[in-house]
């Protein structure tokens, strides 16, 4: 008999959720969206049920809307180094913005959260396209879709280089020799694309992972190459990732309960597009490996219409009985998150072999 396909769970600390109206229902206080208690403590949640990581949405501009939503943000990657240190298994994936960070910036940024986490960082690089960011900055026009688009292939591209810019053995700490570093285990990157021209090496030591994990959207054209690709409504096949489907929920102990809540926040706002569920823990218990099955799918991004309510049943309810189905892990068998992934060691392209 074929064992059971083992399911991929991340889910996303947004703010008082992902419903935009949930700040008017939750019970987290506004300032506390603004501390990194905030997300520590939802990431010790997550972490509990042995999740494979938590996302933190980031952009550079203010959210949309007026004064009925939540506006304001901490910059996702220094909230996740921040709780880095008082997590032990939970993967931290922030999201960063491609189109208006250097790439240099963006690898030793994220090379240092893979140190702070003990090899439990990875980031989920999105494009820019929005005149808000763009009047920001105020050093280039607002590049096309398609231009944004390739731009962030590039940085993908270029801070896998950087990364791999040491070998893992290059600090020697060589006493007798007054040496520090092997030289030889430095290398140039000597990258020249459409964007960027990058020398190299990176001032930030090859991170624990090799390769922090590389997550993106799947309705980029430039989607290949990722070692995670988070789709909508579409679904593309990625052979060289692991893919989930974002999926918001909004859960209770009856699925008219459930329902009442969805209601009472759809009196609101309507939600977000994309793959929703409604309804108990038990029964998104039931739906999670169907759905998986039936589209292709490694796993899911899950979204917390209001936290801690979802995420709470979510932990307490229907990751056990996916646990006893034998769809997901009893516990961490790994350290990092590519172990987590089922990723393996990301070789270095730049050592011999």
């Amino acid at each position: 008999m074929a064992s059971a396909q083992q399911l991929h769970l991340g889910v996303a600390l947004d703010g008082a959720g992902q419903h935009p109206a949930a700040w008017r229902v939750s019970d987290v206080r506004p300032a506390a969206l603004f501390t990194a208690a905030h997300y520590l403590t939802h990431a010790k949640l997550a972490e509990a049920a042995s999740l494979d990581f938590v996302t933190l949405d980031d952009t550079l501009a203010l959210q949309s809307g007026g004064e009925e939503v939540v506006r304001g943000r901490l910059d996702a990657l220094l909230t996740f180094a921040a709780i880095a240190p008082v997590t032990s298994g939970i993967g931290l994936v922030p999201t960063v913005t491609t189109t208006h960070t250097e790439p240099f910036h963006i690898s030793t940024a994220v090379a240092s959260l893979d140190f702070a986490s003990r090899g439990r960082a990875g980031v989920l690089a999105v494009p820019s396209r929005t005149e808000a960011e763009v009047a920001h900055f105020g050093r280039r026009p607002l590049p096309s879709e398609a231009d944004a688009e390739a731009e962030n292939a590039e940085v993908v591209d270029v801070i896998a280089r950087l990364w791999d810019s040491w070998e893992d053995d290059a600090i020697i700490r060589d006493e007798p020799t007054g040496r520090f570093i092997d030289r030889e285990k430095l290398h140039y990157v000597d990258f020249d694309g459409r964007f960027f021209s990058i020398k190299g090496p990176s001032i930030t030591p090859r991170p624990p992972q090799g390769h922090p994990v590389v997550a993106v959207y799947g309705d980029s054209p430039y989607a290949h190459g990722a070692d995670l690709v988070r789709i909508g409504e579409r679904r593309e096949r990625f052979p060289d990732a692991k893919l989930l489907a974002g999926l918001s929920i909004v859960l209770a102990e009856t699925e008219q309960a459930a329902l009442d809540r969805r209601r009472t926040l759809e009196t609101y706002a309507p939600f977000p597009p994309g793959w929703s569920f409604t309804g108990t823990p038990a029964g998104l218990a039931t739906e999670l490996p169907r759905l998986a099955a039936s589209n292709g799918l490694d796993g899911f991004h899950i979204r917390p219409a209001v936290l801690p309510d979802d995420l709470a049943l979510f932990t307490a309810e229907t990751v056990p009985a996916l646990q006893a189905a034998g769809v997901f892990r009893q516990a961490y068998t790994g350290t990092t998150l590519r172990d987590h992934l089922g990723l393996g060691v990301a070789a270095n392209q730049y050592a011999e072999t």
